[in-house]
């Protein structure tokens, strides 16, 4: 969901707590679903955004990076919790105005919306910065990095279980890999299903536990990941490995979220797929011609200087930018800037004195 999350509670990035939590209570009073003119797909846009800027840390990410990376994203409303027993909407008005109510919308608000099917776990997204160099990002570079992370145990891998152990029936659900409960709201009893924390929804469980990861299937260590940075990568952009993140037991990892920041280099920048750089020039070449050797990214090329440019003009040597991802590369435009000299000799000023009578 790509809207913004201050827009639609009504506050500004320098709200108090305070009173991002009143908003969401305001509008959550208006919009739920249970009430008349009530509207559900509101109320779970006010619901995802107050779940994450009520939160320092997940806020903290939003204002960075525009989306939350912690507890396996944003995603939607999850997290909220009625507390199961019900929800009086009367006794909610009278605690909004005295501002005592503090409340999550989750249990309930699944139940409605989820169909009662047990969700997938799904690990941790990761986010980390990675530096490179100008030419890196030009023509694009692999890189590995090395995360502290929960990762899927390499002696069992992930299945908790001892090489050669057999397995035996989970003793908490039964063998079905799920725990059935029943929850009563205000719209009445809703039944739910949640994976069981026993087996993590495998229905059976090791006799004899894996010793490395003492039957949880996960361990934490440090993981080598490669990197492969595309060619013409900007500055600010973001890489996403799927699956790359945080490993849980029982479910899928989740991703790994690469913020890339580019270097200044000394001689170029960056405008779209062409390459900048300013040329200072005599003011003898820029009146006769001459020619300068430029280092590019790749190799040293002669420059040709057409008599009589001009300040500011821009000479373009073709192809050698950015690459355009089909075969096609951006330009190199270089700027002349024409020096003029500080002092001049005698001899000099007599000549530029002809030079002028020349009208020139």
């Amino acid at each position: 969901m790509d809207e913004d999350y201050y827009k639609i509670l009504g506050v500004g990035k320098s709200s108090s707590k305070n009173e991002i939590k009143k908003a969401f209570h305001k509008l959550a009073h208006k919009y739920h679903p249970d009430k008349k003119g009530g509207d559900e797909v509101m109320f779970k846009k006010i619901s995802e955004a107050y779940s994450v800027l009520s939160d320092d840390k997940k806020k903290a990410e939003y204002d960075a990076y525009g989306k939350v990376f912690s507890e396996g994203g944003s995603g939607g409303a999850q997290g909220f919790d009625f507390g199961g027993a019900g929800f009086d909407f009367s006794s909610f008005a009278q605690q909004q105005a005295s501002g005592g109510v503090d409340f999550d919308l989750g249990d309930i608000f699944g139940d409605i919306f989820g169909g009662g099917r047990p969700k997938t776990k799904r690990g941790n997204d990761i986010a980390i910065d990675l530096e490179i160099s100008f030419k890196e990002a030009v023509f694009g570079v692999q890189r590995k990095v090395f995360i502290t992370k929960n990762s899927v145990c390499d002696s069992c891998s992930g299945s908790g279980a001892k090489p050669g152990s057999e397995k035996e029936t989970c003793s908490i659900c039964n063998g079905n890999g799920q725990i059935h409960e029943t929850k009563r709201s205000l719209l009445g009893t809703f039944s739910s299903a949640r994976m069981c924390d026993h087996c993590h929804g495998k229905g059976s469980v090791p006799k004899n536990k894996c010793s490395s990861c003492h039957g949880e299937g996960v361990s934490r260590k440090q993981t080598e990941i490669v990197v492969n940075i595309p060619l013409g990568i900007n500055n600010g952009e973001m890489i996403r490995l799927s699956g790359s993140g945080e490993a849980i037991a029982g479910g899928i990892s989740g991703d790994l979220y690469i913020k890339i920041h580019v270097s200044d280099h000394k001689t170029f920048r960056r405008e779209g797929n062409n390459l900048v750089m300013d040329l200072n020039i005599k003011l003898t070449d820029a009146l006769l011609g001459s020619s300068y050797d430029i280092e590019t990214l790749e190799e040293r090329i002669n420059l040709k200087i057409p008599a009589g440019v001009k300040f500011g003009e821009i000479l373009r040597i073709r192809e050698k930018g950015i690459s355009m991802g089909n075969s096609k590369r951006g330009d190199i435009l270089v700027k002349l800037n024409i020096q003029l000299p500080d002092k001049l000799s005698k001899k000099t000023k007599s000549l530029i004195e002809e030079i002028k009578k020349e009208g020139i």
